[in-house]
Parts: C-alpha cells; structure tokens; sequence
C-alpha cells in the first residue's frame, strides 16, 4: 500500500491488528462452538474470551516468535497462549492453519467490498446529478475521435452512469461469491472437527458455509472478486480517458477543477493539465494487473499449496486500496468537473452542418434515390466542407442531383438540432427510472 493513494478506513480492514484480531474471533467462535459440542470444557471457552477480546495483540512479538518457528498462524497462536494462559490448550482444535487464514482472507475481502460499494453509490450520485444537470446540452458524438453526430452531454454522463451501476451489481454478486467460512480442517474432511464448528463461525462472521474445501477455500471464488476489481477499474479508465480528451485545448469541452494555487506545471505557469483523469488511468492498470495472480492462483497441487499465500498477501491489501482511493478520486472529479457548453457548440458548428449527413442520406431515399446514388450526392458535397471550401446546406441547395429530390425548405429540415435529441428521455427513464 502506498500512502499517497490509500484512504485510512481501507487501509484500517488490512492492519496486522485488525487480522490478529479477526483471527482471534474465528478461533474464539470455533471454541464457543466445540464447547457446545463438549469438545471443550464450556468455562475455557470463556476464559479465552475473557482474556483475549479486549487484547491489543503485540505484533512485533508475534514477529519474533515467527521468526523461529517460521509459521505465521503457529506465532499468533503461541502469543494468544501468553495472553490466555493454560486454557489455550483448547484453542485450534482439530483446526489447520487455513481454516483461519482464509476465513480471515473472506472476512477482510468481503468488508472490503462494502466500502467499495459506498465508493461506487457516491459515483453513481455524482454521475446522476450532472447527467440530469446537463440532460439537454447539445454536443458532438465522435467514432474513431471524428466528428459524427450530435449527443448531448448528459448522455455522456448516462453511458457511465450505467456502466457504473453494472459495476455494482457485479461488485455484489463478487461479494457474495467470496463471502465463505471454512473450518473443515487439514484436508477438508472434517475428521478431526464437527461440522457444526463451521457453520456456527460462519453465521458469526457473516459467512456461509464452504459447501466443500480441500484445506483452503476454492480460489476461483477470490479469482472472480478481483476479476470483478479490475472490471470496474476499466471503467474508471474509461471515463477518465474520456475526461482527458475533451480537456484537451482544442477540444476544451469540460476540465477538471482547478483550484486556487495550483500549479500545472513547474516549467510553463500556464498549464492546466488533466492530472487526476491521468492518475485515475494509471492505477486502473494496477488494479487491472491485480487480476491475474489472482486468477493463477486458482490452480493449486491436490489438496493444498501455499503458492497462492505470497500473491494474496500483496493483491488483497493492494488492489482494494487502490480501487478505493480511485473511485473516490473519480466522484470528486465528476462532482466538481468543469462543463463548457458554449465550446461544446462551437466544436459541433465547427465542421458547417456535416454532422447532419445521415439525415440527408436518408431523405433522398425517402424521395426515390437510391442508397448508392443518396450517398455519393452527399459524400461528394461534405467532402469540400471538410477542406474548408463552402458550407454544407449551400453546396446541397445548388446540386442538381439533390435538388431533383428535395427543396431548399427540405434540405433546411434537415439541419434540425432538435432532431436528435427526441428520444433522449426515453434513454434516461430507461437509465434512471422514473426519477
């Protein structure tokens, strides 16, 4: 994790603390439960509760003893013996290392994900609140970054909007997949453990049951979860492209907020540059390149290998920090985004009506030309336009072969702006709902 893009509440969920801690409640869980059972005696149960719930656990000391014994869970074991006393001896029963590890893992992965949730609800707000802002505010649609026809700026902000809310029904479903308990033991048959251990720390852990494990928790499931993170952080970078494009000078159709004091660059006092469109792509590469240990880790030998231990201890703490840090980056930028509609009608004035070619196509064959014929008359007066040699209507009005099908009052009909916008609330009530 690197401070400059990790938000502390994230940051929080992969603490050593805060494992030590989760590893200590999956054990004290499993403990109520085999007491129950009368695996154990009910009062050390107790005690291990009493003892340890309230524990700050001594991480450099946990350090030390790994240091010997070269086991992690075995470290944390033996300084929760210090902290519990004889009653430890009843801690871990018929428990593998794994039980702990990836219940812990789930636990962090799906908490995680709640907060990347929220983070993706405060995009969904800001892209919704600036899409109704400027629902009708005309633009120009580029394909292959050429002027093609008319869109509005809402749309723009639409498609994302629904991007976004596929984002998190994906993000959820990625949760809910990843969400799962595992206390089977060493090779997941429960010989040595009742299955009603794990069932009870899963319901206290606000899991599910794995409905079968080897030791360790499939990782296809982790494999979808950080397939999903890296999904979204396309998206990101989707939008943030956009931004950056229309930013450009020439464009200048929307930029991101530039604040009192801030500087562009430390050579040119007049930059304004798309700075956080441009950080937003680069750590949407990392997130996306998150994704694939995660998918090789899916592939383990037989019942379990530890292959996948050293990735996870990286992608899990790093890939949700970063996606975190990001589409909170990203709502504030759209939130504050700077939008310029007169520019935006100046670019789509730029090229002298050539945006409205297709209209034109189409009413000559409504009037007896062929596709074939239709086309070559409009293409062969746009093409002058583009070299910046007349204006498109006019050119129109004096072809013979155009005016043999339509009137000036209809060529003129066919540079209606409106025109193209009719249906635009269909597509938001198809977005948005109701609303």
């Amino acid at each position: 994790m690197i401070p400059r893009y990790t938000r502390p509440e994230m940051a929080s969920i992969w603490e050593p603390q805060t494992r030590f801690k989760i590893w200590f409640e999956i054990e004290a869980h499993a403990a109520d439960a085999q007491a129950e059972l009368g695996v154990i005696p009910k009062e050390a149960a107790k005690t291990i509760w009493a003892k340890a719930k309230h524990a700050t656990f001594d991480v450099a000391r946990i350090d030390e003893i790994e240091r010997e014994t070269k086991h992690d869970v075995i470290a944390f074991l033996t300084h929760l013996a210090e902290i519990v006393g004889p009653e430890a001896r009843f801690v871990h029963q018929g428990m593998t290392s794994s039980d702990v590890l990836d219940t812990c893992l789930n636990v962090q992965l799906t908490r995680a994900a709640d907060l990347l949730i929220s983070d993706l609800d405060k995009v969904l707000a800001a892209l919704k609140k600036r899409a109704f802002e400027h629902k009708m505010t005309p633009t120009i649609g580029r394909s292959h970054g050429i002027h093609a026809e008319p869109v509005t700026f809402g749309l723009k902000l639409a498609y994302a909007y629904a991007e976004f809310s596929r984002a998190r029904e994906r993000l959820v479903a990625a949760r809910k997949e990843v969400a799962t308990c595992a206390i089977s033991g060493a090779v997941g048959t429960f010989a040595q453990i009742d299955p009603r251990v794990e069932e009870h720390v899963a319901k206290a852990m606000g899991l599910e049951p794995e409905p079968i494990s080897t030791q360790v928790i499939p990782r296809d499931r982790h494999a979808m979860y950080f397939a999903t993170l890296g999904v979204i952080a396309s998206s990101v970078e989707r939008l943030a492209i956009e931004i950056r494009h229309l930013q450009r000078t020439e464009v200048l159709e929307a930029e991101e907020f530039f604040s009192e004091g801030q500087k562009g660059s430390s050579a040119m006092p007049h930059k304004r540059n798309p700075v956080l469109s441009e950080n937003l792509t680069g750590l949407s590469r990392m997130v996306r390149a998150y994704a694939m240990p995660a998918m090789e880790n899916v592939a383990l030998w037989h019942e379990r290998d530890i292959s996948h231990s050293s990735a996870e201890r990286m992608i899990g703490p790093d890939a949700t920090v970063t996606l975190d840090f990001a589409l909170m980056r990203l709502a504030g930028l759209i939130e504050k985004l700077l939008i310029y509609p007169a520019n935006m009608q100046k670019n789509l004035d730029r090229l002298g009506g050539l945006v409205h070619s297709q209209r034109l196509l189409i009413a000559l064959t409504q009037k007896g030309a062929s596709r074939e014929d239709a086309y070559k008359y409009v293409q062969r007066n746009a093409m002058p336009v583009w070299r910046g040699e007349g204006d498109f209507q006019t050119l129109l009005k004096k072809d013979p072969d155009v005016k043999k099908h339509l009137s000036d009052a209809e060529i003129e009909e066919q540079f209606d702006l409106g025109y193209h916008f009719k249906h635009v609330d269909t597509i938001f009530k198809r977005v948005f709902g109701e609303s």
